[in-house]
């Protein structure tokens, strides 16, 4: 054979993120340091790579190493894959080697059919459980795998619920989820022409090549290209021994981080379920609790996650978002990686780590993502006030910071408005260039045409001003100056807010904070340099623009465009008419 395609988890280690993934990679890693995780192998990415080499098929070369590693899993297990007396079920999931959360594809509880869900019941006897595994399973395969789509399901649930007068599903009983599983059956039949499969090896073969075309799907090109990840890596998969977290009020799952993501303080933090799985935690189905609240439900699990979550982050030295399982009392780890962050989280993080002996000022430095700074260069949404906000709608995140205001229609009340020392942020279909001093009298811009390339985009850039442009949600009604999004209708003077980094748009009043140069910033500036070679030097438009880049630390003019001079107040007639 001339490449290996599939690796068990204690075949690899962190090195080996490449071929692995990120997921794949650092369940080896936690496997050779010894902590608790549910065993099995890794698909690797150049699998992926041969599957669409191959026209999107699984060949035979990598369908024989799966099925090796199988058996490999059924020795390390003591179970047996699709075995009537002692099933081994198991997880398929994505794994690229650059973090990309919830843009691809899961499967649990895969190896599940109508004669080892009775052998689940009867051994386990607890009938509820096992049919809680087997619905979910197929669910997740009808969707995923064989693209049949959610919403089905989840009205045959809500019926169901409706009927019996419960709200939660865990409130549904044995019988109720057995019938359940059964109308999930003939539903999958109805769109797919044929039975749901009973075959363990045919459900894990297409769990594997859904998450392979997952690699290729809407949400997952969007991500890559918002985060420049090459598309020609390639997704591994990693089949994994299931950790029930659904078994009872003694088992549970969860998300930790080990610093806040939002503000970098140390100290766990994260959500957990009793008697759920995974999915219920990141789909919101239900309402979880805190982390701290783990330690009365599960002590003796709580007090040992709290050592792991410590091996890791002196481990990777790094803040670790974690998942994890526990069954029956005992903890699971699923997965660990480093935190998704905000940059204002990212400068204490680095600052703390090099406080604390862990990494040194160089290795600071070269953590932080260059590009969550620039949002840092500019006014920020409160990040308490933040996390209670639900988007009304998005549209490109244009040119970057935060902007809070009364919304107004033109440039000539943008104007006025802030004359009388209103904050506004000014609405448009599109805008030209004489819209440029309502732009610069605006705290922000939102527009409903225009990608990042239109005039709003590149004078708000100039100007250092929050835009978001190609809101195609917005129905405007310039004429009545009002406009509509997500079912609400905005009159002028009603309060919206936008953030030019993200493209999110907020009904109401989001506060801001200024940015400055400051604190954590300015240590890791002062670090950054301390190493770097290249100068910065600053465009001239403007006396303001000159001033405002002093301030932020340029070392001198680098350009200096007359355009911008040229639009200003009282210039731009006196120029067109000159021409």
């Amino acid at each position: 054979m001339s490449k290996k395609f599939v690796y068990l988890f204690k075949e690899g280690n962190a090195t080996m993120r490449e071929l692995l993934g990120g997921k794949g990679a650092n369940l080896a890693e936690m496997t050779a340091i010894g902590l608790p995780v549910p065993q099995g192998f890794t698909v690797t990415t150049e699998a992926c790579t041969q599957y669409y080499e191959d026209g999107r098929k699984i060949n035979d070369e990598i369908k024989a190493e799966i099925l090796e590693n199988i058996t490999k899993m059924e020795e390390i297990t003591g179970k047996k894959f699709g075995d009537k007396e002692n099933p081994l079920l198991v997880s398929v999931r994505s794994g690229a080697r650059a973090s990309m959360p919830g843009m691809m594809d899961t499967i649990l509880n895969l190896g599940l059919n109508e004669e080892v869900v009775e052998t689940m019941a009867a051994m386990s006897g607890n009938a509820r459980w096992a049919y809680d595994c087997y619905r979910r399973f197929i669910q997740m395969y009808s969707d995923v795998v064989m693209e049949v789509g959610k919403k089905y399901f989840e009205e045959l649930i809500d019926k169901m619920k409706e009927e019996k007068g419960v709200t939660q599903d865990v409130e549904l009983t044995a019988e109720d989820l057995k019938v359940l599983a059964e109308q999930f059956k003939a539903e999958y039949k109805n769109k797919i022409g044929k039975d749901f499969p009973t075959d363990p090896v045919e459900q894990l073969m297409g769990a594997v090549e859904a998450v392979f075309r997952s690699w290729d799907n809407p949400r997952a090109n969007v991500y890559r290209r918002d985060n420049d990840i090459p598309y020609s890596w390639g997704t591994a998969v990693n089949v994994q021994m299931m950790a029930f977290g659904n078994m009872g009020d003694d088992c549970g799952t969860g998300v930790a981080f080990t610093r806040d993501p939002a503000t970098g303080d140390k100290g766990l933090m994260g959500e957990f379920l009793t008697n759920a799985q995974g999915e219920d935690v990141v789909a919101g189905v239900r309402t979880p609790m805190p982390i701290a609240e783990m330690a009365n439900k599960f002590p003796e699990a709580f007090a040992e996650f709290k050592k792991v979550c410590a091996i890791l982050e002196d481990h990777y030295r790094d803040m670790q978002d974690m998942e994890f399982t526990v069954e029956h009392g005992k903890l699971f780890m699923l997965q660990t990686r480093h935190g998704k962050r905000t940059a204002k989280a990212a400068l204490k993080i680095a600052c703390d780590l090099v406080d604390e002996g862990m990494i040194d000022k160089k290795q600071a430095v070269a953590m932080i993502d260059p590009r969550n700074l620039d949002t840092l260069l500019h006014p920020q949404f409160d990040a308490k006030a933040l996390k209670a906000a639900a988007p009304a709608g998005r549209g490109l995140g244009a040119s970057p910071g935060a902007a809070c205001g009364k919304v107004v229609f033109t440039a000539e009340d943008a104007e006025a408005w802030n004359a009388r020392g209103e904050k506004v942020v000014l609405v448009r279909l599109e805008t030209s260039p004489e819209d440029i001093t309502g732009m610069k009298a605006s705290q922000g811009i939102l527009t409903v045409r225009g990608g990042m390339t239109s005039h709003a985009a590149v004078v708000a850039r100039g100007m250092g001003k929050c835009c978001v442009s190609g809101c195609g949600e917005i129905k405007m009604d310039e004429e009545n100056k009002k406009f509509e999004l997500a079912g609400k209708t905005y009159t002028e003077g009603d309060f919206i807010s936008i953030d030019g980094s993200t493209g999110r748009i907020y009904d109401g009043i989001i506060p801001t904070v200024d940015a400055e140069i400051s604190g954590n910033f300015g240590t890791i500036m002062g670090w950054a340099d301390k190493y770097r070679r290249l100068k910065v030097r600053t465009n001239a438009d403007t006396p303001s623009d000159a001033k405002k880049a002093r301030e932020l630390g340029a070392e001198g003019i680098g350009l200096c465009r007359t355009e911008h001079m040229f639009f200003g107040e009282g210039r731009i007639d006196a120029f067109r008419e000159m021409i």
